[in-house]
């Protein structure tokens, strides 16, 4: 399998960097945080890699109190001169096991710059909740996220289609054959270990036993996450049933026909979400200005991985056999998938999405997702029916002071004049499921496109 995925650019800015800090790697377990650093480990002429998981490794923290003989011992071990520093990596991976290897990360920085040093570890941010003294402003943070269907076409070999997808405006000559792929991974989802069997086996069957593992893995935390059998009880209920409600707003009340309290549940989400299983994402009722995402309204819940939700729907043979998922699973595939996309994205802060709400009595309206170019809040409908269906994004319209905005749909890649129902015109921008990742280069050349001024 070909691993050429995006964040090896943030990796290698990083490492430019005369600023550069040690770097904390976070994501959730089997997105492949160890094997991206050791891809990225290629392009030093030494490499030091550390599982403080491993005696042997954790001993260096354990048997000195300062960077300069952690240093000093590692270099003596490994055999390399100490005036090769600035073309050696340094990766400390289950840095979880070490708080004191945590807090040594600012003398790294401090007194070793010319040191490129990355760390990761499973369930790491549990341990940074915990760890007194955290060296803030001393270490930056970057975040991996399962594949996304660029880096899944890749893995694919198909840099073609990836060259296809950042062309724009998209030829729509090539749909069908991009739309099947992207079928294909919206089946299957974009965790390392799933694509790379898929590629090797070519069958959904086989598939079973990893997303059974990583499922199981994910299952087997509950004791980290957890202090006692309550809390146990609470998160083992939300990860047996969270996908069952993927298709609606969530609240933590009685959650999922449970007896549970909205304390115990909002507590476990949030364990869940350290853990980056899962994530909310909150409405806002802005139009213009910041996306503010409203905490006390209900929330939509959303996966770490779409194939994951698949499974565990045991929904994927079904999805095989159709040639548009806009309806699959009450529609809630799609939406979800996209999300994902768009998650894929943000690999230097922990920002969450949003969707737009107005809530009033007599006339209710919600947009799927609105995202902040420049300085306008462009509003994104996922859907296949005609834009006359639109009346939530035709609220949007009538408010936001701007004429610009995004479907996504089962369709062709095209921009038409439309109308609200109050008659408002604007601009629609229909894009095909498939350009997902790429919605903030088209919305940028979208709004900036003299046509359409």
């Amino acid at each position: 399998m070909i691993l050429n995925r995006y964040i090896l650019h943030d990796f290698r800015e990083w490492r430019k960097r005369k600023d550069r800090k040690p770097l904390i790697l976070r994501g959730a377990r089997q997105v492949g945080k160890t094997t991206i650093v050791k891809e990225f480990s290629k392009e030093f002429k030494y490499f030091i890699s550390l599982n403080l998981e491993l005696k042997k490794d954790i001993r260096y923290f354990n048997d000195f109190d300062d960077v300069d003989k952690i240093l000093e011992a590692l270099l003596f071990d490994k055999s390399i001169p100490i005036d090769k520093l600035s073309d050696t990596l340094l990766f400390i991976d289950e840095i979880q096991e070490s708080p004191k290897a945590i807090k040594l990360l600012r003398y790294f920085y401090e007194n070793y710059s010319n040191l490129c040093v990355i760390s990761a570890g499973s369930l790491l941010e549990f341990t940074l909740r915990k760890t007194e003294n955290l060296p803030v402003g001393r270490v930056e943070f970057l975040y991996l996220h399962p594949f996304n269907f660029s880096e899944y076409l890749l893995a694919n070999n198909k840099e073609n289609v990836v060259n296809l997808l950042n062309q724009i405006p998209f030829n729509n000559n090539h749909f069908k054959s991009v739309l099947e792929l992207f079928h294909r991974y919206s089946i299957i989802g974009g965790m390392p270990e799933i694509i790379k069997t898929d590629l090797e086996y070519k069958s959904i069957s086989e598939l079973t036993r990893v997303y059974e593992s990583i499922v199981q893995t994910y299952k087997n935390d509950i004791e980290k996450y957890t202090s006692n059998n309550s809390e146990r009880r609470v998160i083992k209920h939300i990860l047996n049933s969270a996908h069952l409600v993927i298709d609606e707003r969530i609240k933590f009340q009685n959650f999922a026909n449970s007896n549970y309290k909205s304390r115990e549940v909002s507590e476990q989400m949030r364990n869940l979400e350290d853990a980056k299983i899962i994530s909310l994402i909150y409405p806002t009722t802005n139009t213009s200005l910041s996306i503010l995402p409203d905490r006390k309204k209900s929330p939509r819940l959303q996966y770490l991985d779409t194939g994951i939700l698949n499974y565990n729907l045991k929904i994927q043979s079904d999805l095989l056999k159709l040639d548009d998922f806009t309806s699959a699973y009450k529609g809630a595939i799609i939406p979800h998938i996209i999300n994902q996309e768009l998650i894929s994205l943000n690999s230097k802060s922990n920002e969450s999405l949003a969707f737009w709400v107005r809530e009033k009595k007599q006339s209710s309206a919600e947009v799927d997702l609105v995202i902040k170019v420049e300085n306008l809040i462009i509003p994104i409908e996922i859907k296949s029916g005609p834009n006359g269906k639109l009346r939530s994004l035709h609220q949007f319209m009538d408010s936001c002071g701007h004429h610009y905005a995004i479907r996504m749909y089962g369709g062709k890649l095209e921009i038409q004049k439309a109308k609200t129902i109050s008659g408002t015109d604007y601009y629609l921008m229909n894009m095909p499921y498939f350009l997902a990742s790429q919605i903030y280069e088209y919305a940028e050349w979208f709004i900036n496109n003299p046509v359409y001024k």
